[in-house]
């Protein structure tokens, strides 16, 4: 085993009354690849600023090998005096370090290196301070939240860069999908102390659960022990109990465990204040447009949403997610075509920009919208401190300012208030940052079990294939230009129904370059004036006349299927039956392209035996 690079050992750090760290431990070797996984406020954050040496800890060891170069991804970059984003970048190369990382990781940043630092929005900060911590490849890289602000194709770059470099890695992340490709140890932070897994984030939850229930067990085998003991206390005899201090000392003991013992932080407990159902369609959108300049945004889009849909949007930043959100809910009036809302709507909102926070408010002043004590919870007037305890927040936080809270807990305050308020149209715009994986937990049951509609913008693929019945993503992600298109079912859905497409386009002109590549051969023949001599032989000509009979066969099975996957209400009612038809239709098409190239090459064989 290779000696740890960076070592913390029995880290204690207390701000106020409960320690937050309390004997948390950390190991890192060469070419580790560690996520760092606990609830909001549990402490993830503070213990890698221990780790990258930006906090001091009250007691325990700290250790980094003196050679090794450490990095860290802040959450609120200083840019300094930087002119421009190239620079700053450039500044966290070391000597030997090549500057052309800098502008190879900017520009699949969507960077150009030329943006005033001061200029830049909070995503784009991300993305900068993302270039200059990547481009050095340090021993140790520690990221805190990368793929906050990143769009899908980014995170997925993102991924592959991460997989590939030589950094031993540190990772806090919300999104699921993207510890389970980058990780390969995990270390769980509970109740102030620390748990390692040395299996990857897909192994954790089970073995999260595996480590609560036999603590559970523990404390059971504790309290029968405790009782058996007090039995013992109370019916011996005298004499025996005065020679027997040590046991009654020892029972002391077992009681203080007991009942010192920190359960794990409960779980968040909530549902959406139902409002009066809305009209059966919500939102008709019919040939609606947008542009800015000689850029469109939007083409001609249309969309029928009925009450109960939950529909994902996705693509990448800058694509014109938010416009066509804001044009479907009437925030925003098309250049062409209509949108009509159905009737009784009440709609709830989260932005991702958390601008509803005002820093300087108290947790229940901005719960109760400083209308006292009390707020109205399903028709239920509730205490405000009683019902912060189901979002896990204490009850002497209610006088606490929101500036003090962390990022995933203003998340999780936001929650609270957007599902006390009576909605059946729900828009939820990046909900799942800086949310723990708990909570995340929380909001999908929400919004698959909301009895309303929902249209969420998400860049979290685990969120949208557990919530969505359907997706709408540009046509072409790559050089996004206005065509959007719905697709039945989640993100991995639409990924294998886009496959089909590329699929089918790629035989296309595979199909296409073979008759030109024919035709020229056959032209040649003819010039030269010496006829290829020979014959097929009877199998051959036999599958030249059917192989076209096969196809469209296979053709007319695709078509069916595809025509029962247009329901856009298949993937809810029976997903099972769905994921059947997607794999039957990737082996239709593979069947189609392998016979398409059988049939191309005994064209080509013929044109030439026949000259």
């Amino acid at each position: 085993m290779a000696p740890p690079i960076l070592k913390l050992d029995d880290i204690v750090l207390t701000f106020g009354g409960t320690p937050l760290l309390n004997g948390a431990a950390l190991q890192v070797e060469p070419g580790d690849r560690i996520c760092l996984v606990g609830r909001n406020g549990s402490g993830k954050s503070t213990l890698l600023k221990i780790a990258a040496g930006l906090i001091e800890p009250q007691s325990g060891e700290v250790f980094r090998h003196p050679s090794s170069t450490v990095r860290y991804l802040e959450q609120a970059p200083d840019f300094g005096a930087y002119t421009t984003v190239q620079a700053y970048a450039e500044a966290g190369l070391g000597p030997g370090d090549d500057p052309y990382r800098v502008t190879y990781l900017l520009s699949h940043l969507g960077l150009s290196g030329e943006e005033n630092p001061n200029d830049l929005s909070g995503g784009e900060a991300r993305r900068a301070a993302l270039a200059r911590v990547l481009a050095p490849e340090p021993d140790i890289l520690m990221l805190d939240e990368p793929t906050n602000h990143l769009d899908l194709p980014t995170i997925e770059w993102l991924e592959g860069e991460l997989q590939k470099t030589r950094s031993a890695l540190i990772l806090i992340s919300h999104d699921r999908r993207f510890l389970e490709k980058v990780s390969t140890a995990t270390v769980w932070l509970d109740r102030g102390t620390s748990r390692r897994l040395d299996r990857g984030f897909g192994q954790f939850e089970a073995w999260r659960d595996q480590v609560l229930e036999q603590e559970e067990l523990e404390q059971h085998k504790l309290g029968k022990q405790i009782e058996r003991e007090e039995h013992w206390l109370r019916y011996g005899v005298t004499a025996r109990r005065k020679r027997n201090m040590r046991r009654l000392g020892a029972l002391q003991d077992l009681r203080s465990n007991y009942r010192g013992h920190k359960g794990p932080q409960g779980s968040v407990q909530a549902s959406v204040s139902d409002a009066q159902e809305s009209g059966k369609l919500v939102i008709e959108a019919e040939k609606i447009t947008k542009a800015y300049g000689p850029r469109t945004i939007v083409a001609p889009f249309s969309i029928r949403v009925h009450r109960g849909d939950c529909i994902g949007l996705v693509g990448p930043n800058g694509a014109g997610k938010t416009t066509l959100l804001k044009m479907l809910t009437g925030q925003l009036k098309p250049d062409e075509g209509k949108v009509k809302l159905g009737t009784n709507l009440e709609i709830a909102t989260l932005d991702q920009k958390r601008e509803d926070l005002n820093l300087e408010d108290t947790l229940a002043n901005y719960l109760t919208d400083g209308r006292g004590e009390t707020l109205l919870v399903n028709g239920e007037q509730r205490h405000v401190t009683g019902y912060m305890k189901e979002f896990l927040f204490q009850p002497e936080q209610a006088r606490t300012p929101i500036k003090n809270l962390s990022g995933g807990e203003r998340a999780r305050l936001m929650l609270a208030r957007i599902l006390s308020r009576p909605t059946n149209l729900l828009i939820l715009d990046e909900p799942t940052n800086d949310l723990d994986i708990e909570t995340l937990d929380l909001l999908q049951e929400i919004v698959a079990g909301f009895a309303g509609t929902v249209i969420l913008v998400s860049h979290d693929r685990d969120f949208l294939d557990r919530t969505v019945t359907s997706t709408i993503a540009p046509a072409d992600p790559e050089a996004p230009d206005g065509r959007w298109i719905e697709y039945a079912g989640g993100y991995s859905d639409m990924m294998v129904q886009r496959k089909g497409v590329a699929d089918e386009r790629k035989r296309a002109e595979k199909a296409e370059k073979a008759r030109q590549t024919g035709a020229a051969q056959t032209s040649g023949q003819g010039a030269s004036g010496k006829p290829a001599k020979g014959k097929l032989s009877f199998k051959q000509k036999f599958a030249l006349e059917n192989l076209p009979k096969e196809m469209e066969k296979a053709q007319g099975e695709i078509a069916k299927r595809e025509a029962e996957m247009a329901d856009p209400k298949l993937f809810t009612k029976n997903p099972d039956r769905f994921a059947a038809l997607a794999a039957e239709l990737e082996k239709l098409r593979a069947s189609i392209e392998r016979m398409e190239g059988e049939w191309l090459e005994l064209e080509m064989l013929r044109e030439e035996l026949e000259g």
